[in-house]
This record gives C-alpha cells, sequence and structure tokens, in this order.
C-alpha cells in the first residue's frame, strides 16, 4: 500500500497548516441549556437545528494532555527508544454478525451492555433478561435488514483490511507494529485480541478506537471493558499503554471526507444546488446533557472542520447535520435523520447527498438505513435526485493519517504530562485507560439510563409515556418468570426451566 504524504495528496491546492495533529483536549463544562450553544449555519435557506463548537475555546478547561509542536516530523528512532520494545495497535469497533445466525446473539450482547441499556441498581439483576427479552423480539426485523444486504454485515471484514493496511502502512514508516482487532459485541471480540497481544508480547500498546468522534456508548464502552480487563491481569497491569480516543480533526481524516464529498458532487448535474447531508450515529440525549458525552460537539466540530476545507476548493453548498438509529421512547440527539428528510423535500430540496460521518466502514447502517430505507423516505418527501458518500474503509489518505496518528502518540505510551494547548482540540485527552474514563466521567457516576422509566411525573411526549409503561410491564413479566421459574419465556426456552 502507498501511504501518501498529507502535502501532496489532496486535489487542493490550499495549505491546511491550519490543522493541527494531535490536539489533547480540555474538557467541555457540562451545558443544560442548548440554546447556549445553538447557532444557524449561515449557508442553509431553511431552519437547522446543528450546533457550532467555536465556543470551545471559551469554555475549555485545561487537562492533563499531550501535543507535539510538529508531530509529523517524530522519527522512528525517537519512536522506538527501546530497541527490545514489541509495538501493538488495537483496533477497537463495534462488531456485526457474519450470517443470519449470528443476529440474535449479537443484539443480545449489544443490550446487555450497561452502556447501551442501564437499568436501576434494583433492576441490574434484569440486564441479561432483558437482554434476551429484546433480542429475540427485535431478532426477526434485523434479519430481514441483514438478508437485504447480503446475509450478514461486512464490518469485520473490512476491519480486518483497515488492519492489514494500517500495518503495512506503519512498517512503511519505519514502524514494525502488530495490529489487532477488538470487536465490542461479537468476533473477534476485546478480549479475543488481548489474549493474542499478551501471547504475542507486546510491551507498547496503542488503543485506537475505529469511531471518528468519542462516545460513553461507543468508544467509552469498549475503555470500560479495557479497563476491567487490565485490573484483573498482571501482564496488563504492567504493559505500557496510551489510547487515540478520538482523531475527527486530523488533517488526513478531513481531507479524505472531503475528497469523497467532492467527488461525489460531481455526479450530480447540478452540484452546487446539492444539500450535503450530515448523517451520524444519534446518542441519547441524557448521555450529552446529564453525563457530559463529548459526541454532540466533536461531531459538530467535525462538519465545521470538513465545510472549512471545501470552502478552501470553492465548495460553498448548503449543508446541515442530523442523527439517525434512534431506539427506545426516550429522547436522542436531534434532529432525527428521517424528519430532516422530509423537512428537506418540503422546503423543496431536490438534491441531496448523504454523508455517514460517524462510519468509516460500510455496515447495517450505511447499507440498508441509509441506502434503502432513508433514500426511498427522501425520494417519497419530494427529493429528485439522491446520492451518498461512501464510508472510508481503506482509503489511503485515511490509512495513512491513522498511522501518523499512531506514531505520533508512542513517545507517551505510558508517559503523560502536561502541555501547552493548541489550535483545535479534541473534547477527550490522549491518555490511559482509567485517565480517558475519569475525563468524562470524574465522581465515576454511573450513566443515565437510555430509558428512565422509574421517573414519574408529565412527560414530553405520548411516545416516551407509551414507552415507559411497556418497559413496566415488560420488567414485571420478567420479575415473574425469574422468581416463578415459569412463564413463556421457560416455555419458548429462552430461559432455563427450573428444576
Amino acid at each position: 500500500m502507498n501511504c501518501p504524504a498529507m502535502s501532496s495528496a489532496s486535489p487542493s491546492s490550499s495549505s491546511c497548516s491550519s490543522y493541527s495533529t494531535f490536539r489533547p483536549p480540555p474538557l467541555l463544562p457540562q451545558i443544560s441549556n442548548d440554546s447556549q450553544r445553538s447557532v444557524n449555519f449561515s449557508r442553509l435557506p431553511f431552519e437547522s437545528f446543528a450546533t457550532s463548537n467555536r465556543l470551545l475555546k471559551k469554555h475549555s478547561l485545561p487537562l492533563r494532555a499531550l501535543v507535539t509542536s510538529n508531530p509529523l516530523n517524530i522519527s522512528s528512532s525517537s519512536v522506538i527508544s527501546d530497541a527490545n520494545a514489541k509495538i501493538g495497535v488495537l483496533l477497537l469497533n463495534l462488531g456485526g454478525p457474519e450470517t443470519l445466525d449470528d443476529v440474535q446473539p449479537f443484539l443480545f450482547n449489544l443490550f446487555a451492555d450497561p452502556d447501551i441499556i442501564r437499568l436501576p441498581p434494583f433492576f441490574q439483576f434484569l440486564q441479561k433478561p432483558l437482554a434476551q427479552f429484546i433480542s429475540v423480539a427485535r431478532a426477526p426485523k434485523s434479519k430481514e435488514g441483514y438478508a437485504a444486504i447480503g446475509g450478514g454485515s461486512p464490518l469485520r471484514h473490512i476491519t480486518d483490511a483497515q488492519a492489514e493496511e494500517l500495518r503495512k502502512c506503519l512498517w512503511e514508516k519505519d514502524v514494525p507494529a502488530k495490529v489487532y482487532v477488538g470487536m465490542r459485541y461479537w468476533h473477534p471480540f476485546t478480549e479475543e485480541a488481548i489474549e493474542q497481544i499478551k501471547r504475542d508480547g507486546i510491551t507498547k500498546l496503542v488503543v485506537l478506537p475505529l469511531y471518528p468522534q468519542f462516545s460513553i456508548s461507543t468508544s467509552g464502552s469498549s475503555l470500560r471493558l479495557l479497563e476491567r480487563i487490565f485490573r484483573e491481569d498482571e501482564y496488563l497491569v504492567n504493559m505500557q499503554h496510551t489510547v487515540i480516543p478520538s482523531w475527527y480533526q486530523r488533517e488526513g481524516y478531513i481531507k479524505a471526507m472531503a475528497n469523497l464529498i467532492q467527488s461525489e458532487l460531481g455526479k450530480f448535474g447540478s452540484p452546487s444546488k446539492v444539500v450535503i447531508f450530515f448523517s451520524a450515529h444519534g446518542v441519547p440525549l441524557a448521555y450529552v446533557e446529564e453525563a457530559g458525552d463529548p459526541y454532540k460537539a466533536e461531531m459538530e466540530e467535525c462538519v465545521d472542520l470538513i465545510m472549512e476545507e471545501l470552502d478552501k476548493r470553492n465548495i460553498t453548498n448548503a449543508y446541515t447535520l442530523a442523527y439517525q438509529s434512534r431506539v427506545g421512547p426516550v429522547e436522542w440527539l436531534k434532529p432525527y435523520t428521517e424528519e430532516a428528510i422530509t423537512e428537506l423535500g418540503k422546503k423543496g430540496v431536490e438534491n441531496l447527498l448523504a454523508v455517514p460521518i460517524s462510519f468509516v466502514s460500510e455496515h447495517i447502517e450505511t447499507l440498508e438505513e441509509i441506502d434503502v430505507e432513508y433514500k426511498e423516505l427522501a425520494l417519497k418527501s419530494g427529493i429528485k435526485n439522491w446520492g451518498r458518500v461512501p464510508a472510508l474503509g481503506t482509503e489511503p489518505m485515511f490509512i495513512s493519517d491513522l498511522a501518523d496518528a499512531v506514531i505520533e502518540s508512542l513517545p507517551y505510551v505510558g508517559a503523560m504530562a502536561v502541555s501547552n494547548i493548541e489550535a483545535r482540540q479534541s473534547l477527550v485527552p490522549l491518555g490511559s485507560v482509567e485517565e480517558l474514563l475519569a475525563t468524562y466521567d470524574s465522581q465515576r457516576r454511573e450513566l443515565p439510563a437510555p430509558v428512565t422509566m422509574w421517573e414519574w411525573g408529565w412527560t414530553k411526549s405520548a411516545e416516551t409515556w407509551n414507552g415507559r409503561a411497556a418497559m413496566l410491564a415488560v420488567l414485571a413479566l420478567l420479575v415473574l418468570e425469574v422468581t416463578t421459574g415459569k412463564g413463556f419465556l421457560h416455555q419458548w426456552g429462552i430461559l432455563p426451566l427450573s428444576q
């Protein structure tokens, strides 16, 4: 694989020296009233629900972090000061069912994660029974979606390819590292990757989640799992490591995304009239407002950076940001993708280019949700011309930039320091697993639950009220099942029959 240099790979002739590579962060104070930061994107001829992140500098607080003044000039000799060091890179991703038979157990693993569905302490013993119930109920519909994209998720195949290309690129840059893949909810599980890392005798590990923006429910969930694994293993306790928690602001990623957008715009009859529609995976609003999840702010700054790069290329299209894939009756980040698409159609927009901004690999949410469901909705809503930017996959500039990120982090594996914060910054710092978890949750408090069915009073919508009532009914049935050992879950074989 050819690892391109950032200075020559972009079709734009503009200098990109304004980008910093590592931007270890300050932590954004929690802002409960979103209107304090709300602005409209000036290019939109219609109302935008998106917000700007340019207030990050105003609200930033210093944290332990690292930044290199000229990171791309780091030599391999300074990176690998210990000739006996064995370097590993652990790529973290969600995972996905590879066959239709994998769908239900994959969904069980997903919903059994407390970072996906939080139950109050009194009901935590029902986490797995509830996950089993939900996974069985959702499996038929989910199987239809996976059947429509070939019978399984391509995520593992793509992630393995990314790992191999990253390994090649690191070796080309004189860093002989091994690259491992650890999935959160399906094979190869993170635990399996860690066992291989131990067998290979890795002494310096860089943990790299394949999520451009940090979120409690994605990178955070994987880091919580890693923390538990690290604490229980003497080998891992002594192994030096660091984490690159988010990299949405890196030059190579921004330029690679801009290249894909520019290429897809060229396929429209009137490229300048196309609205660029960034669609990101959603998270519950409570994660952002109550737990300090930086995902929303990082996502909005990411969009800002991509549009600034397009500006340099004289591409000044209207654009907006929305959030997809919400689950359950609780309020998620808005605007919702399906509602935003409908509204754009009502506003007379005829040309729409969807950009899956939070995904670097094709999977069910791009191939089925965006390409099928949202495209169909767009055409029904009056949008005449639809396009979609592909996920980055193994795009050379993107892979080369990930390799640079790994190289820049190596001098700081196992050694954190205080530094000045420069240029644009990520909200989550370069650091160890434990330090990163403390960054977004300094008091290690429990995360708010996506379904807050134990709260009473007036609700925001009938949907929320009905959802709470339904969840209470489900919990009541599960309690009866668990306490009596009888019921339909036992009869169906979902729960073991009592002896």
